[in-house]
Parts: structure tokens; sequence; C-alpha cells
């Protein structure tokens, strides 16, 4: 099988080979070391803040949300949050479970996000912002330089998750003001799914540590003490972060997160360069270089996942709810090639001479 789903996806030779290992015990000197790494790198290639810190979660990245939410927000705030598709609609749940006061900016299926959409809401008291800076479900990548601005100017704290976009989309912890990033072991750091990661900057670990967290697994202070040590408070995916180690040093010794941000933007730009004449328009008005949303003209979206995936030996992501029959996504983060996009575009072109798009 060739994977162009967004997560899982393919993983290079050296994670699979540590994925073979026997998992070792993990309170131990060597396993501290390999999480300070860790820790260490998340900082370097999210171009963290000074002072940032980062926490390594056992669990999906709605785990990572919602460990935000409740570790830097309190029923004092009043957020904005970004609705676009079925990730975004899952902060606002979140939300809601949380009793945070909070307010929808509901965006249409594909749509991004434009500055009449956010300047209704100046000067009106928000003090929290959350927002899928890739919103996986359609595609659409959002500008973190206007919502950054934005909430310099209405001093405004920035949750971002960063799932899906962490090194494959650029972005600047930093220069963003973003308090918190969440990212996935899944998605484009290729390993298999399981650890899910919080950065928090100075600004967020000053909200942590006033936190009333009513939590055990999901207290960031219980994580955060731990990590100073190389250590989490309970049993982690041990053998998922040394698979995370590896390919942290991987893409460090290739030149670091331009470099591979680079990669996969050029992987985008070939296979959509290749299927621009095929049967499908672009669905995202604003497309991450982690993946390309797809509208078949004359044919069911997921009747086309079905074909490759049955007959092909090729997965791509299909889509529910309302959109199952009308986009696929075809991703292009994990260990991927141009040799690759050739085998799934030449696929596309024999599913057309048989009359199925």
């Amino acid at each position: 099988m060739i994977n162009f789903t967004v997560g899982p996806v393919m993983s290079g030779e050296a994670v699979l080979a540590v994925g073979g290992e026997q998992v070792p015990y993990f309170r131990t000197p060597e396993f501290s070391s390999v999480m300070l790494e860790n820790e260490k790198l998340v900082l370097k290639f999210a171009k963290a803040p000074e002072g940032s810190r980062a926490v390594f979660i056992t669990g999906s990245g709605t785990a990572s949300m919602e460990a935000a939410v409740i570790n830097t927000l309190s029923p004092d705030d009043r957020a904005l949050v970004i609705n676009g598709g079925s990730f975004g609609e899952r902060f606002v749940k979140l939300l809601e479970i949380h009793s945070i006061e909070h307010t929808e900016i509901k965006l249409a299926y594909g749509s991004a996000l434009k500055e009449k959409d956010l300047e209704k809401f100046d000067g009106q008291g928000y003090t929290a912002f959350l927002v899928n800076l890739h919103e996986t479900s359609t595609g659409v990548l959002y500008d973190i330089k206007m919502i950054s601005e934005f909430c310099r100017r209405n001093g405004i704290f920035l949750i971002v998750d960063a799932i899906s976009s962490f090194l494959a989309d650029d972005f600047d912890m930093a220069q963003s003001g973003a308090g918190v990033m969440i990212t996935g072991s899944q998605k484009a750091l290729a390993c298999p799914p399981g650890i899910s990661i919080i950065v928090l900057s100075p600004k967020a670990l000053e909200r942590v540590g006033k936190s009333e967290t009513e939590s055990m697994y999901f207290d960031l202070k219980d994580a955060l003490d731990n990590q100073l040590r190389g250590q989490t408070p309970f049993t982690p995916a041990v053998g998922i972060l040394r698979q995370i180690n590896v390919r942290l040093k991987n893409i460090n010794e290739f030149g670091g997160a331009d470099a591979e941000i680079n990669r996969i933007h050029n992987l985008a730009e070939y296979f959509r360069k290749a299927v621009k004449d095929l049967p499908f328009k672009m669905f995202s008005e604003s497309p991450s270089n982690a993946m390309t949303s797809l509208y078949p003209l004359a044919a069911s979206a997921f009747d086309i996942f079905t074909v490759l995936k049955d007959e092909y030996g090729i997965w791509i992501c299909p889509n529910g709810g309302e959109l199952k029959d009308k986009v696929f996504r075809v991703g292009h983060i994990g260990e991927l090639t141009k040799e690759d996009f050739d085998k799934l575009v030449t696929a596309f072109e024999d599913l057309r001479k048989r009359g199925i798009i």
C-alpha cells in the first residue's frame, strides 16, 4: 500500500526499525535523555520563544487540545474560536464542556479566514483565540500573520492547533505570539499515532501555574515538573517517544524544520500541477502544504477512495458527513516521493479511462 492520507502517514526506515525493537523500561537516565532531547528539538523546530517548554501527552491530538483548554483558560476568559470544519467544531465542543464563554467565527467549508471576519471583534473584550491552523477536514490553512496581528492589537491569548501543519507549513511561534502550539506524532513527524505535544510559551506557563485544573491525567503542572527530569507522570507510549527522537534527529541532520517544510511544499506543488487537467477542482481557498483537497466533477469522492484502496493498493483520505461524496484529500506528509505521486496520478488517469471519474 502507498499511504497518501494525513495520519497515520508513511514512516521512514529508521522510525520503523525502532518500532520493531523491544520497548525498554523508561524510568532510566537513558530514557530521560531521549525525552530532554525531544523537548529541545521540538522547541527549536517550533521556533518557540525563549523560556518555552514542551510536554508529551500519551493521547491523540484531541487530548492535548483539551489539556490546553483546561490548563490555560478559565471561566473568566472570553474566547473566539474559528470553526471551519470538524476540528474547529472540536474546539467549540471543548469550550462548551469546560464552560468557557466563547463566540464561534463560523466559516463555510473550504473558505479562508478574511480580515472582515475578525475586524468586527476588535475591542470587544475577548481574552483568548483558538484556531486549528490547518483545518484538516477541508484542507484550509488559515492566515497566521493576520490572526497574530489581530490578537496582538487586542491583547488576546492565542492557542494554535498545528497538529497537521507543524513541519509542513511555515510557523514561527515566537513571531506569531502564540501562547500554545499543539502537534501530534502521526502527521509530519511521520511516527505512529499515540503521542501529542504541547509547546507552552512563558505567557502560557504563567497561566498554567495559576490554573486550578480538575484533572489528574491532564494536569500540565505535573507534566511540566516531570519533564524537567525527562520523565512523564504516568507510563507514556515509550516506543513512540523513541521513534519521535529518531525522526527529530533525522530532520535536524538534514537541514531542520525549514528544509522539511520545503520538501513537503515541493511535493504538494508537484502533485497539484500533475492533476490540473484531471476532472477535479481544488476545494480549499488557501491550501496547506500538508494536503490537497479535491472535488471530483462527475464522481463520488468516497467511491474514488474505495476503488483506489481495493483495486490499486493506494490510500487517499476520505471525508465524512456532508463532504463524504464531495471531497477527498491527498496528503503530502510522511515518507513520500515524487515517484509515489506519479503512481497516484497514473491510477487517476486509469480511473478516467474506465469512466469512473
